[in-house]
């Protein structure tokens, strides 16, 4: 579809927005399609759409020709959901297969332009719900000053039947959602009375 097309079908929605709605584009991971999604922005704002990207963030860089496209699309772009999975790079590393230096410094990036961003931070027991790595991605996140949210999403396997329906293997089918407890501290370290959970 082209970006005309894709604003045509997400405006027939505009009066279920309410006044501070707009559109979120989602993924997989929307910064592997800047020139795109830029396109797709740059019309919604000509209407007055607000746009909300939800990334893991894992494209950054601030290496050229990719940051000045990045820079481009953070001109029409109003908010960040931005998925930090883990603040430690080696666990960071084991969980995605990739290093979160380049996450975190999107991060910090964001903080620069002043970029308002929900973090949003998927608990999943045994990985990322031990209170020194809390507390270490809350110490981080303080030191953003464009954070206007802070949400703690518990993991679910909702997803395992479709991996299986693909013959994929589902590296986390046997982990169970947190507890109660295990959100509670979560909530407890990375929220503050600056942006609630």
């Amino acid at each position: 579809m082209s970006a005309d097309e894709v604003l045509a079908k997400a405006l027939r929605y505009r009066e279920y927005w309410g006044a501070e709605g707009g559109i979120t584009v989602s993924g997989g991971e929307p910064l592997l399609q800047l020139e795109f999604l830029t396109e797709l922005f740059e019309k919604a704002k000509q209407k007055g759409v607000n746009t909300c990207i939800d990334t893991a963030a894992g494209p950054f860089t601030r290496e050229e020709p990719w940051f000045g496209a990045f820079r481009k699309l953070m001109d029409v772009t109003d908010l960040l959901l931005l998925d930090l999975k883990h603040i430690d790079s080696a666990a960071h590393r084991e969980l995605t297969g990739a290093d979160n230096a380049n996450v975190l410094d999107c991060a910090k990036y964001l903080s620069e332009i002043g970029k308002p961003v929900w973090i949003r931070h998927v608990l999943v027991p045994g990985i990322n719900t031990d209170e020194p790595s809390l507390t270490k991605l809350g110490a981080f996140i303080k030191t953003l000053s464009n954070v206007k949210k802070v949400e703690v999403l518990p993991y679910h396997a909702l997803g395992v039947p479709k991996w299986k329906s693909l013959g994929l293997p589902y590296t986390f089918e046997n982990i169970m959602s947190p507890t109660a407890e295990q959100c509670a501290l979560a909530e407890r370290i990375l929220c503050c009375e600056r942006w609630c959970c």
